[in-house]
């Protein structure tokens, strides 16, 4: 990224400076599920250079990190990294996307450095990890159904139906809790399905719902492009989204927080958030920490 221009310039002229352009945000999808262009160890750099940083992030989060129609890996978690990056001369960030149920598995054994992909704070997740301070937007969960499904208005008329989530989401963190609180009224049904599966199995009963964000709906569409689900009642949860760390990464979660500050000030964060979210939600930080 933009750390090498500097030692190229002197080196090879305008020329590479177009290469090192076009290889900003250079992960790119492969039939492992896995992408990189880093050749160092996570963490790992030479003496005088740019400590390089691997992001851990996903490829099936329409408008936060997805692969695009021409190959391009973004959205707004994406882009904002990028900006980051941009703010931060003493860090060199490269993706590597995966699976979002292997993120923090991946981050325990080393093979990423912190994980972008709207990530919230739990109980559980604050026992293993470490999380930056300044969050980057919010995240309002809510029960999502079929559209023109008038039965299910909260939380409490899925008793003795099936909600799917992801195995390692916080959704599922917040569907297990409920249940730890009404005798397992819910059954809870994990999978990875894209937007379009979800949809079929709602719409064949497969499942009664899911747990996701009004921003997130735009995906959830029938054959025929229409929007295909709603989301009912009050949020379950409204919680700051952050990056996550091993505990012992606190000096890059704090330069990372000066640069949030940073992209917050100037509008910049504002303006991905509007982009790519559709809403302004960078005015943040209201949770209690």
């Amino acid at each position: 990224m933009k750390k090498q221009v500097n030692k190229w310039l002197a080196g090879a002229g305008i020329l590479v400076l177009a290469v090192v352009s076009a290889g900003c945000g250079k992960a790119v999808e492969t039939g492992g599920g896995t992408t990189t262009a880093a050749t160092d160890k996570p963490g790992e750099s030479p003496a005088g250079q740019a400590r390089k940083v691997i992001v851990g992030t996903g490829t099936k989060f329409p408008q936060v990190c997805f692969i695009d129609q021409n190959g391009k890996l973004t959205g707004f978690d994406v882009e904002l990294i990028k900006e980051l990056d941009k703010r931060i001369p003493e860090y060199e960030f490269e993706f590597k996307t995966m699976e979002f149920q292997s993120l923090l598995l991946s981050l325990e054994t080393n093979k990423i450095d912190f994980i972008a992909h709207q990530m919230e704070k739990n109980p559980e997740r604050e026992q293993k990890y470490l999380f930056n301070k300044e969050p980057y937007s919010i995240f309002l969960n809510k029960v999502a159904v079929e559209i023109n499904n008038d039965t299910i208005k909260t939380i409490d008329d899925l008793k003795g139906k099936k909600v799917r989530t992801g195995a390692t989401s916080n959704e599922a963190y917040i569907l297990q809790e409920y249940n730890k609180k009404n005798n397992n009224a819910i059954e809870i049904v994990y999978d990875n399905a894209t937007a379009n599966d979800l949809v079929d199995k709602i719409r064949k009963g497969r499942i009664d719902a899911t747990v996701t964000s009004d921003f997130a709906l735009r995906n959830y569409t029938d054959k025929d492009g229409k929007v295909a689900l709603k989301t009912v009642g009050e949020p379950l949860t409204e919680s700051d989204v952050l990056y996550v760390f091993r505990k012992t990464d606190g000096k890059l979660a704090d330069r990372i927080d000066q640069a949030i500050k940073e992209v917050k000030a100037d509008g910049t964060l504002s303006k991905l958030s509007i982009q790519w979210l559709g809403q302004d939600f960078s005015n943040v930080g209201t949770q209690k920490k």
